[in-house]
């Protein structure tokens, strides 16, 4: 291998001192300056705009991550409305139940209570019918009596008792003395 330094020649030849490796040869400040030019075209045209698109990039997820919260704050808050109209739905379904078993039990103690009046006004008719009839039975049977106890007092005393006005009065007599004996 050849060296390229002229120093580096003059080492391999064998006669001479060792080159100070502290001492910039030509070739480093080659290389210093090209990494130099690199460093400022970097820093001037390519490293900004990659700057301000990380930049951009970072704005953008932060508000995208806001955005989120916001989406998930919302979504909590319509999560927890809803749930409070459930409740409120629930509740108003329970009144609106126990409203109709109220209702439901007044109807039912309105009819019974009808059907007892009812009862009562075809107990009361019926009263009043068996007395008419029993005051029917008892005066045709007065009659009917009368008429037979007539005809057997005029058989034992032997004197007719025709005359009506006169059996009416001696039938009720007979009677009275009955119900006065009861």
């Amino acid at each position: 291998m050849i060296p390229l330094s002229g120093t580096g020649l003059i080492a391999a030849e064998g006669g001479g001192e060792a080159p100070n490796f502290l001492l910039p040869n030509a070739t480093f400040l080659v290389e210093l300056g090209i990494f130099a030019l690199l460093v400022f075209v970097l820093a001037k045209w390519i490293i900004p705009p990659i700057n301000k698109a990380m930049t951009a990039r970072q704005d953008l997820i932060k508000a995208q991550f806001d955005e989120a919260a916001k989406a998930r704050a919302e979504a909590q808050a319509s999560q927890d409305a809803h749930k409070e109209e459930l409740a409120a739905a629930r509740a108003e379904a329970s009144r609106i139940r126990d409203e109709a078993r109220e209702q439901g039990a007044q109807i039912v103690a309105q009819q019974r209570e009808q059907a007892q009046v009812e009862a009562d006004r075809v107990t009361a008719n019926a009263h009043a019918q068996i007395e008419v009839e029993r005051a029917q039975t008892l005066a045709q049977l007065k009659n009917e009596v009368g008429s037979i106890a007539a005809t057997l007092a005029g058989r034992i005393i032997g004197e007719s008792l025709e005359d009506d006005e006169r059996q009416k009065r001696t039938v009720d007599r007979f009677i009275a003395d009955l119900e006065k004996s009861d």
